[in-house]
């Protein structure tokens, strides 16, 4: 009955703070809030036995992620923003788009069948690790997409090289 609470908990949690995430004006508000659902999604994370992906969600998303968000924001010119009411008219599309997708979520949540299991049980993961499980499932099963996504992100940095590199004339 505890477990369920606190999953309950955080869903319940994470759900609302995403809402105050979006519905905010103030960006900073906005920010701050991210802030309290990353550590909110953290201690889920804690919860269910993931202590590496919960000490990654705090250290990469809640410190560098946001640090980065809050210095865009802090960069733009929020007093113009502010003041204007240009999304109104989106926000009945939005809801429906919404609804679908929750729909959506429901039903294929409702299809999934308990009780099967794979390799990889409770009890198995608690004897090795989860961070050791992690490492073996990563390089090993999942090593073409892993290495895949590590060229993206080099091309990704190389270009961020370029575009920043001032010309210089010679």
């Amino acid at each position: 009955m505890l477990p369920k609470l606190f999953f309950g908990y955080f869903a319940v949690a994470i759900t609302a703070l995403s809402l105050l995430v979006v519905t905010r004006r103030n960006p900073v508000h906005s920010v701050m809030w991210m802030l309290l659902m990353f550590f909110n999604l953290a201690s889920m994370y804690l919860f269910l036995n993931a202590e590496f992906i919960a000490a990654i969600q705090v250290i990469v998303y809640a410190g560098a992620i946001l640090v980065l968000f809050l210095f865009v924001v802090l960069l733009l010119n929020l007093r113009e923003e502010l003041q204007t009411n240009r999304f109104i008219r989106a926000w009945p599309a939005g809801l429906v788009i919404a609804l679908a997708l929750l729909a959506s979520i429901f039903f294929s949540i409702s299809s999934f069948v308990p009780g099967i299991s794979g390799r990889y049980t409770n009890d198995y993961v608690q004897k090795e690790t989860f961070t050791k499980v992690l490492g073996q499932v990563l390089y090993t099963e999942y090593l073409f997409p892993f290495e895949i996504a590590s060229v993206i992100l080099l091309i990704s940095i190389i270009g961020a090289i370029v575009l920043a590199k001032k010309r210089t004339r010679s």
